[in-house]
C-alpha cells in the first residue's frame, strides 16, 4: 500500500512490539505520520527511531492505555504535532492467566479488563473525537479469534474480547453516519513475545499449538496483522464497517 496513507495521520497503540510496532512501521511505510504509543518506553522509541531510520515521521508518546489521562493525551500528541488523527490501531493488549475461572484472582481480573477492554473504550473516546473534528476517519480493533471460539484457561481474557467486539460494532453503528469507519481483525496465532509467553506458561508445544491453531502448520507473522488493518484504514475499504476480519490461517474454519 505504497503511497496510500500520505498526508494522514495514524495513531497505534501496544507500538512498541508484536502486531503494534508491525502496524506502526507498516502505515509510516505507506507514507502515514505516526503516533506511537506505550507503555514501555524504551522499545516504543525504538519503534519510531525505526521509523525515522527509514524516512518516515513519528513521535513516541508513553501511553499506560487503561489511563484515560494518558490516552487522551496520546490523541492530543497526534493533533499536536501533525495536526490532527485519521486512522488509529488499538492494539495494546496482555494475556496473562494460566487457570481456570475459579482459581483466577480478582487482580487478574481487573488488570484484563482494564488493559484489553477498558483500553478500547477510551481509545475509541477520545480518537472518535478527534476524527469528528477532522470530519472522518478509520479505526481498527484488535480482537481475538478468542472473540468466537473461547480456549480453557482464558476466561477474563476471552470475555475481554468478546467485549472487544461488541464495542466495535457498536460503535460502527453510532459514527458511520459521521465518517467514521470502526472494524477490528481478529488474530490467531501470531508469532509474538504474547503468543510465546502464553506457550512457556502453559508448558504448549509448538507442534501442538500449530496442529491446533493453523491449517497451513505455521504461525501468523505480525506483518500480516498490519496488513489487514492497513487495508480496514485505507479508501480500498471504503464500505466495510462493523466488521471483524479473522487472520487466523483458517483456524475458525474448522
Amino acid at each position: 500500500m505504497s503511497g496510500a496513507f500520505v498526508g494522514k495521520v495514524a495513531l497505534v497503540t501496544g507500538a512498541a512490539g508484536g502486531m503494534g510496532r508491525a502496524t506502526a512501521l507498516a502505515f509510516a511505510a505507506a507514507g502515514a505520520q505516526v503516533v506511537a504509543a506505550d507503555i514501555v518506553t524504551d522499545r516504543g522509541e525504538e519503534t519510531v527511531d525505526a521509523i525515522k531510520l527509514d524516512g518516515g515521521s513519528a513521535c513516541f508518546v508513553r501511553t499506560d492505555v487503561s489511563s484515560a489521562r494518558d490516552v487522551e493525551a496520546a490523541v492530543a500528541a497526534a493533533v499536536a504535532n501533525f495536526g490532527g488523527l485519521d486512522c488509529a490501531c488499538n492494539a495494546a493488549a496482555i494475556e496473562t492467566e494460566t487457570t481456570l475461572l475459579a482459581d483466577c484472582d480478582e487482580a487478574t481480573f481487573d488488570r484484563l479488563m482494564a488493559v484489553n477492554l477498558k483500553s478500547i473504550f477510551l481509545c475509541l473516546k477520545y480518537e472518535i473525537r478527534a476524527m469528528l473534528e477532522r470530519g472522518g476517519g478509520a479505526i481498527v480493533n484488535i480482537a481475538s479469534t478468542n472473540s468466537f471460539r473461547p480456549l480453557p484457561k482464558q476466561s477474563v481474557y476471552t470475555a475481554t474480547k468478546h467485549g472487544v467486539v461488541g464495542m466495535t460494532k457498536t460503535a460502527a453503528i453510532e459514527y458511520a453516519g459521521s465518517g467514521i469507519r470502526i472494524n477490528a481483525v481478529a488474530p490467531g496465532a501470531i508469532d509474538t513475545p504474547m503468543l510465546r509467553g502464553a506457550m512457556a506458561s502453559r508448558g504448549s508445544a509448538e507442534a501442538d499449538v500449530l496442529a491446533r491453531l493453523s491449517l497451513i502448520g505455521r504461525f501468523g507473522q505480525p506483518t500480516e496483522i498490519a496488513n489487514a488493518v492497513l487495508w480496514l484504514c485505507s479508501d480500498a475499504s471504503t464500505y466495510t464497517m462493523g466488521h471483524v476480519l479473522s487472520v487466523d490461517g483458517g483456524y475458525l474454519a474448522r
